[in-house]
């Protein structure tokens, strides 16, 4: 790379801030662990969605042993498939407390609370399904049926396991953000540049238009737009990212009205480059600087708005994990004795929120052209 160039210079003063590079490691931390989560978390079934209401609303540290029971039918999916959405349960996971194999009888000690137990009796093919082709059924199941878990971060009220939703949950936050974002800069660097570089009634109504969405309240807009797209995983993300292209308009608007008075821009035009070519290739380059501190801005500020719309029932739907989700469905153990269930995806947010705003900081001033090498 060019020691001269202006990105070198960037990266250069970017490094040296450490808060800002502190909050880019995390975010690359955070985009691993999205790309990865099927393959680290603990439950790795779809949406991390595996239920056992006997062990629900359980501290982190929590530890459990299970009988692992066979499923009927288990439907099989492709490797890339159980990497991406991960893979349906092969076992029906019964918390127990103790067993003993009598026969060919299994009875089991099932955990319901830490004073109840229930003894259930279970023939061998409940347990197995072809228990004849194993010689020695007992070391069987301690080996391969009795399993010991620990829930590191507890369980939420439905008995699932926090940790493995919280992995996922950085996927929602993180999709969200990069298609927000995307949507919105796409439409306000054309909105923006139009109505900086020709100016005049095109400038007038877009104006209007950014004045006019500005106005409306972000949440009342974005519950219009959910409304009118319906609920769901991909609809929340186009709703986020109509609702904040405004931001990025006015932004490219002054940029590009400030550039397009210097003598290069005359010079082009002089050499009969069309408008676009002008825009896009020596306008628009230029202003990237600006443009990447707003985009990390903004990826906070859509997490947010999704954490909100998914607690208000509004975003993202049951069963997937969503950081703003599993604080509604546990925000009431706030009171009681067990409140890291709703604190814990609070505090994703908030780190996940700060990280960005710490490279969004360390961006403006690392493009800063009046920065000291």
């Amino acid at each position: 790379m060019n020691k001269e160039s202006f990105g070198y210079k960037t990266w250069k003063r970017l490094k040296r801030n450490r808060p800002a590079m502190l909050g880019a490691w995390f975010i690359v931390l955070s985009v691993l662990v999205a790309i990865g989560c099927y393959l680290a978390m603990p439950d790795a079934t779809p949406n991390a969605n595996r239920m056992m209401l006997e062990i629900s609303a359980r501290k982190p540290g929590f530890k459990m042993t299970f009988l692992k029971l066979d499923k009927p039918r288990v439907q099989q999916v492709p490797w890339y498939e159980g990497w991406f959405n991960g893979r349906p349960d092969q076992y029906t996971y019964l918390p127990i407390t103790g067993y003993q194999l009598v026969g060919d009888t299994l009875i089991v000690q099932h955990f319901l609370d830490e004073t109840t137990s229930d003894e259930q009796r279970l023939a061998l093919t409940e347990v197995v399904r072809n228990p004849a082709g194993i010689a020695d059924m007992g070391q069987y199941i301690a080996k391969e049926r009795i399993e010991k878990k620990t829930f590191v971060m507890g369980t939420d009220k439905y008995g699932r396991d926090m940790l493995s939703r919280l992995l996922l949950g950085t996927r929602i936050s993180l999709s969200v953000g990069i298609i927000a974002v995307l949507i919105s800069l796409t439409i306000g660097i054309l909105f923006g540049a139009l109505a900086g570089y020709f100016g005049g009634w095109p400038d007038k109504i877009i104006m209007w238009l950014i004045n006019t969405i500005w106005a409306i309240p972000t949440l009342l807009l974005v519950f219009a737009i959910t409304i009118a797209l319906g609920k769901g995983f991909w609809q929340i993300f186009i709703a986020v990212g109509l609702t904040m292209w405004v931001g990025p308009a006015r932004l490219i608007r002054g940029q590009v009205m400030g550039i397009k008075e210097l003598g290069y821009i005359d010079a082009a035009r002089a050499l009969g480059y069309n408008h676009l070519r002008i825009i896009f290739r020596h306008i628009l380059p230029n202003i990237i600087g600006p443009v990447l501190v707003l985009a990390a801005s903004n990826f906070a500020v859509a997490i947010l708005i999704e954490a909100g719309l998914s607690f208000l029932g509004i975003g993202v739907q049951p069963p997937q994990a969503s950081w703003g989700l599993m604080i509604k469905e546990n925000y009431n153990f706030i009171i009681t004795d067990n409140p890291m269930l709703a604190l814990i995806p609070g505090l994703a947010i908030m780190l996940m929120v700060l990280a960005f705003n710490l490279l969004a900081n360390g961006l403006r001033d690392a493009v800063d052209v009046r920065s000291v090498d």
